[in-house]
């Protein structure tokens, strides 16, 4: 409810928002629970319900999903997608992981190595819904592919 306060929300509004976020994310029933009481994965899931709490039309991500298990990594995924179409807003995803970058984006941009510019911007028309099964479909294969070749071109990637 931190978010409510400094932004003199009302908090009631606020509270009902922030139960139906967490209800979202499936941590309904750790409304009342402790930071050190939550998992890795359900401190990340509340620090994006914080964020939504205010309904931007912007939200930056700087690799938030990077310390989870992989398993949490990609239901966190999931349940970004899902708030993303609930919401009608625009994140800034940033990844170190090609997977993670198809799978969440409509765009990949390749950042170079230092010194970091744009090296291009990769369209992804993955079907929406996403689903995790899209993961094994050609398309996504071939935007996979397409990331990787940017990075070896760059000697990012390298096979020696």
């Amino acid at each position: 409810m931190l978010q409510a306060e400094i932004r003199n929300l009302d908090r009631k509004a606020a509270l009902d928002k922030a139960h139906r976020l967490l209800a979202m994310v499936g941590l309904e029933k750790f409304a009342n629970a402790y930071p050190h009481e939550l998992s890795g994965g359900m401190r990340q899931r509340v620090s994006i319900c914080r964020a939504l709490l205010h309904d931007p039309s912007l939200l930056v991500m700087d690799e938030p999903f990077g310390a989870l298990d992989a398993l949490t990594r990609d239901q966190l995924q999931i349940d970004l997608l899902r708030l993303c179409a609930n919401h009608q807003m625009t994140v800034l995803f940033i990844t170190h992981s090609i997977v993670e970058a198809v799978f969440l984006s409509d765009r990949v941009v390749v950042m170079s190595p230092r010194p970091g510019k744009i090296e291009t911007i990769v369209p992804i028309n993955l079907p929406k819904p996403r689903r995790i099964s899209v993961r094994e479909s050609p398309e996504f294969l071939r935007d996979m592919r397409t990331v990787t070749s940017i990075f070896e071109s760059l000697g990012v990637l390298h096979e020696d």
